[in-house]
């Protein structure tokens, strides 16, 4: 008998505990095979390749006590709690399309709340991305198959045994020249570094190091990026810093989430005027010297919108929102041909569904380059203003400066945006008021305060007065469930489909109502049966 409980998600990856017989495992970890899964030494047969065919699955699976087995051409009888064995899965780790099709199914098709363990798999090099893509669960064997082999593992790879004489990481197994406890060290700590990467909430940020090495994982790591399976598990907001450091950073989901948003449901405070800007090390942008001087300049005249990459579009009112305030890239200058058509079309999808009576370029270089031809994509006409390659020069900001001479100031509506980003709401709010330093500020709807600003992740919060305004993200209890903190899922009927993970909620049951934030995303609180589902703020009941 077995029960698993998650406690951290990023993304598929998670921190867990699980109790088998009463003894607690965390997660993700290495386990011990013969005392945790006595079952397996009398089942037969059930390291069956994933692409076998039907007859003979439905000939060796033979459903048992944990772990259950499960192929992808079966259905999985595993229920909440149990531990599900993908056998054979090191046999399609090199495949990235297999393995994608294969991952898509196993989390489609097993419970949320299941500890998922890949036998005979796990590797210093390849553990990384197999916790990355859900797995919790791992044993030595791969590893103690390599020390048989004369490899020395570790996480650039496997190696000659004969460097193991150069004390590469001095571990013991170094030290006293043991390749067999050095495997076992590096297997069980490179599982300790990802847990604490997985608890910072910048997995993503490891994986894209721990893959340079390994095609494989590349492959894989791109494909799983344009994988349904992945968008539904990004939260909505993060507080982690956002690294983009490679080629793969550009194709992150959360990026494409992030625009889609910008695109579609964001609405700009004004449309007669658009100035586009460049970006700025410091975050958020308005905190920088150099955006300084814009602001200065543009003096509400006209609607800021910043290019950047890896993100895009970034309109003045959003520049608090994740990954926004929170991402961080190499600066070079230079803008390879990938990376220029991708911010081209968001650019360019931005301009043509917010239609702009002028667009003003205040730009130089590759950020230039992107607007130009994104304007030719938008069917737009561009105005520049940046005259000598220094978008903060005085003659450049002069020229700026007559460039909206004669245009009416406007004040920005900073809630009015991210509402619509957030909720997908248009709310009428000019007579609205923000209180307090910037960034940690309240909103009020006169003296009734309606919404704080959550400085970490640029979300608004709302209060119990403030969802009034919301029509959605509602979360329903059963009336047989009474709520005693944190809503768990068990007690959960009914989720708003959008919800994701850290998503602001209102959860509403039988003369009772609480403002919190989602900890699953809606699909996981409907079909998980333990954990928390909403990290309540405030409650309130009738």
């Amino acid at each position: 008998m077995s029960k698993f409980d998650i406690r951290t998600r990023d993304g598929l990856a998670r921190i867990g505990m699980l109790y088998i017989n009463n003894v607690e495992i965390h997660t993700p970890a290495i386990v011990d095979v013969q005392e945790h899964f006595p079952s397996l030494a009398d089942r037969s047969h059930t390291n069956l390749p994933l692409s076998a065919p039907r007859l003979d699955a439905d000939k060796y699976y033979v459903s048992g006590t944990d772990p259950v087995s499960f192929h992808p051409l079966m259905v999985c009888p595993a229920v909440s709690g149990d531990v599900v064995m993908v056998p054979g899965w090191r046999s399609v780790f090199g495949d990235s399309r297999r393995a994608t099709e294969y991952l898509e199914i196993i989390h489609e098709n097993t419970p949320p709340d299941t500890a998922r363990y890949a036998p005979a798999c796990a590797l210093p090099s390849n553990v990384a991305m197999l916790i990355a893509t859900g797995f919790d669960l791992f044993d030595y064997i791969a590893v103690d198959l390599a020390t048989l082999h004369g490899k020395l593992c570790m996480p650039e790879g496997e190696i000659d045994a004969s460097y193991l004489e150069m004390a590469v990481c001095g571990c013991d197994g170094c030290r006293t020249h043991n390749l067999f406890l050095h495997n076992r060290i590096a297997l069980f700590r490179e599982i300790a570094i990802v847990r604490a990467w997985i608890k910072m909430g910048q997995m993503r940020e490891l994986m894209e190091q721990r893959c340079r090495l390994h095609t494989e994982q590349v492959s894989l790591l791109r494909r799983l990026d344009r994988s349904p399976l992945t968008v539904a598990m990004i939260p909505v907001v993060r507080a982690s810093r956002f690294m983009a450091n490679s080629a793969e950073s550009m194709t992150r989901p959360e990026i494409a989430f992030f625009e889609e948003r910008v695109i579609n449901r964001f609405v700009p405070s004004r449309n007669d005027v658009c100035v586009l800007l460049p970006c700025a090390m410091k975050k958020p942008y308005s905190t920088s010297k150099t955006h300084q001087k814009f602001r200065q300049v543009i003096d509400g005249r006209a609607h800021e919108v910043i290019i950047t990459s890896p993100l895009g579009v970034v309109p003045r009112e959003l520049e608090l929102i994740y990954p926004a305030s929170h991402y961080d890239v190499p600066v070079t200058g230079y803008w390879d041909r990938e990376e220029f058509a991708i911010l081209v079309d968001y650019v360019a999808a931005y301009l043509a569904k917010h239609r702009y009576e002028r667009v003003i370029c205040h730009l130089e270089g590759g950020a230039k380059a992107i607007a130009i031809a994104a304007a030719e994509v938008a069917g737009i006409t561009l105005e520049f203003t940046c005259t000598d390659n220094r978008p903060s020069s005085s003659d450049s900001l002069r020229v700026l400066n007559m460039a909206l001479n004669d245009c009416r100031k406007f004040r920005m509506d900073v809630i009015h945006g991210v509402l619509a980003w957030q909720f997908g709401e248009l709310v009428d709010t000019k007579d609205w008021t923000i209180r307090g330093p910037y960034p940690n500020q309240k909103i009020y709807e006169k003296k009734i305060q309606v919404f704080s600003i959550d400085a970490s992740t640029g979300l608004l919060r709302p209060t119990m007065e403030g969802w009034k305004f919301i029509s959605g993200y509602r979360v329903t209890i059963s009336d047989q469930f009474v709520p005693h903190g944190d809503i768990l899922a068990p007690g959960i009927i009914s989720v708003d489909p959008v919800i994701r993970e850290r998503d602001e909620v209102l959860v509403e049951g039988q003369g009772y109502i609480a403002t919190g934030k989602a900890v699953m995303g809606a699909d996981e609180m409907i079909r998980s049966s333990r954990g928390v589902a909403v990290r309540v703020r405030k409650t309130k009941r009738s």
